[in-house]
């Protein structure tokens, strides 16, 4: 197995843990569950609002699902080139988090409503950590292929 394919795997583990928590317990405070937010809770009051919520959490989900089902059968069957290029890809689209996600996290981390505080602080490293995981592969890849195949 290439290094490609390993950093593929890893993060695919990842996101299927990501996608049960949405599905199965949005509400916790594991993977990607609401329940950091404060105002999760409160969305349960308006029920018009907490249909609009789940929506939301289901859509990511499922758009979550459709990534880790094409990065499943790049995995599984794809070529060196076609695995290269989708750990390429990765690297940008998992860095849109720093577009418009980390500064509204971290903007209502500042005003306390995540639990627990510096929650933002803990998912910039996290997206970072995925991020050089991506790019390290890919810098192996291009490099030294064969070095880390096992």
């Amino acid at each position: 197995m290439d290094v490609s394919t390993a950093v593929i795997l890893l993060f695919i583990i990842l996101e299927a843990g990501n996608i049960f928590i949405l599905y199965f317990r949005p509400g916790s405070k594991k993977a990607n569950g609401l329940g950091v937010f404060n105002d999760y809770e409160k969305v349960k009051n308006y029920p018009e609002l907490k249909d609009l919520v789940s929506y939301l959490i289901f859509w990511v989900a499922g758009t979550k699902l459709i990534f880790i089902a094409l990065l499943s059968v790049i995995a599984i069957s794809g070529g060196f080139r076609t695995k290269t290029l989708a750990v390429a890809v990765m690297i940008p689209s998992i860095a849109t988090f720093y577009l418009k996600l980390y500064p509204l996290i971290r903007k209502m981390d500042k005003e306390n409503r995540i639990s627990p505080a510096g929650y933002s602080r803990t998912l910039f490293i996290m997206i970072s950590v995925i991020i050089a995981a991506f790019a390290a592969a890919l810098v192996i890849s291009l490099t030294a292929p064969d070095v880390f195949s096992f």
